[in-house]
C-alpha cells in the first residue's frame, strides 16, 4: 500500500512562505550511489510505441504513448515481457492552452508528421485509482476516473503565465514532461522539462478548485551537463526532468540526460539526494546510437521503475521495443540520508 506521506500538512500559506525564496537551484555534486536492477521488461502491444508515463494503481502498472491521443495501456506485470492492454479513453476539446501562438503551431505542425497532437508526457494516480495525464501539448491535465468520463481540470488560469515569468515553458517540445498526484489526488506537482528546468505546484481546496501558492514554481534550474559515457551523443546538453513521482511524502525526479533519480522536497523542490542508474542503463547491449532515453518513473517501497522512450531508435541488442527496468530501493530505503 502507498503511504499517504506528510503531504496533508501543505497549505497555501506554508508554500507562500517559501516563493519568495525562488532561486536558481544548485546541482547535488557526484559521484552518486548506483541502483541495483533488478529486472527488465521489454512492453509488447504499444502499436506506436514511444512510452512517455507509468503509474502504479494499486498492484497494476499504466503507461501511455505520446503517439496516441486516445488510449492509455493496462500492463500485465510478468516476470519477463509486459503486454499492454489498450483502454480507449473519450478525450474532450481542451481548454485554451495559454502557451504563445509559435508553440502552439508548431505543436501541431509536429503533430500531422509524428502523431499525437495531445503529446502525453506522464501519468499519476491517485488512491482512489483516477488517472492523471499532462499533456506536453496544451500543457493541461486530464483526469480519467476509475468511474466516470474524462475531464480536463480546471488549473488556475494564470498556471501558465506565472511558469513562464519564472523562464519555464519557453521552448517548443519542452513543456510539462513528467507530473505527479499524492495518494488524496489533492496535490499535484509538473516537471518542466529543460532550458529552464523547474517543478510547479498545485493543490485542490475543499470547493474543487485548483490554487497557486504565490507564483506556483517551487524551483527553476537552468545549466548544462555532460551524460555518462556510452550515451548516445557525449556532448554537453540541458539538464532536464523527464519524469516525477510521490512516494513517503518526498518528490522523485528523473533526469534522463545524467540518468539519475532525486529525491527532492515537495515544498521547496530542492533536491535531497541522488542515486545513478547508469552503470546498468548504458551497458553496451542497451545503448541506442539515436535519441533515447528514460522518460517514465515510478517509486514506492519495491524500487523504482523506469520507463524507456526509444523512439522508434533500435538498441544494439536488435531490440526496439518500450523497456521497463526494475530498480531495487536503495540501501537503507528511499529515505535515508546520505
Amino acid at each position: 500500500m502507498i503511504a499517504q506521506g506528510r503531504i496533508a500538512g501543505f497549505s497555501l500559506f506554508a508554500l507562500s512562505l517559501f516563493a519568495p525564496l525562488i532561486t536558481e537551484a544548485e546541482t547535488l555534486t557526484p559521484p552518486y550511489d548506483e541502483l541495483t536492477l533488478v529486472a527488465e521488461h521489454p512492453v509488447e502491444g504499444m502499436p506506436n510505441g514511444n512510452l512517455s508515463g507509468l503509474a502504479r494503481c494499486g498492484t497494476t502498472f499504466w503507461t501511455l504513448s505520446d503517439r496516441d491521443d486516445d488510449r492509455i495501456y493496462r500492463l500485465s506485470n510478468g516476470p519477463n515481457v509486459w503486454q499492454a492492454e489498450t483502454q480507449r479513453i473519450d478525450v474532450p476539446e481542451p481548454p485554451p492552452v495559454g502557451l504563445p501562438w509559435k508553440l502552439q503551431v508548431m505543436a501541431k505542425a509536429a503533430s500531422f508528421v509524428r502523431g499525437g497532437s495531445l503529446d502525453w508526457e506522464g501519468m499519476g494516480c491517485d488512491a482512489e485509482g483516477n488517472h492523471y495525464l499532462v499533456s506536453e501539448g496544451t500543457a493541461h491535465v486530464l483526469k480519467v476516473p476509475a468511474n466516470g468520463k474524462p475531464h480536463w481540470l480546471e488549473l488556475p488560469p494564470d498556471l501558465t503565465a506565472k511558469a513562464r515569468e519564472q523562464g519555464l515553458l519557453q521552448k517548443f517540445n519542452s513543456i510539462y514532461e513528467g507530473m505527479t498526484v499524492d495518494p488524496s489526488g489533492k496535490h499535484l506537482w509538473l516537471a518542466a522539462e529543460a532550458h529552464k528546468r523547474g517543478l510547479v505546484y498545485v493543490e485542490r481546496e475543499t470547493t474543487g478548485r485548483w490554487q497557486c501558492a504565490e507564483n506556483c514554481v517551487l524551483m527553476t534550474e537552468r545549466g548544462y551537463e555532460m551524460p555518462p559515457p556510452g550515451n548516445w551523443k557525449e556532448v554537453r546538453m540541458a539538464r532536464d526532468f523527464t519524469g516525477l513521482s510521490y512516494y513517503d511524502g518526498k518528490l522523485y525526479a528523473l533526469e534522463r540526460l545524467t540518468y539519475r533519480i532525486c529525491r527532492r522536497d515537495p515544498v521547496t523542490g530542492a533536491a535531497e539526494r541522488c542515486w545513478s542508474f547508469a552503470n546498468a542503463a548504458l551497458q553496451p547491449h542497451r545503448r541506442y546510437t539515436g535519441p533515447a532515453g528514460p522518460e517514465a518513473l515510478w517509486v514506492d517501497e519495491d524500487g523504482a521503475w523506469v520507463g524507456v522512450d526509444n523512439n522508434e531508435e533500435v538498441r544494439a541488442d536488435g531490440d526496439s521495443r518500450p523497456i521497463i527496468w526494475h530498480l531495487a530501493p536503495p540501501e537503507g530505503g528511499w529515505s535515508a540520508n546520505p
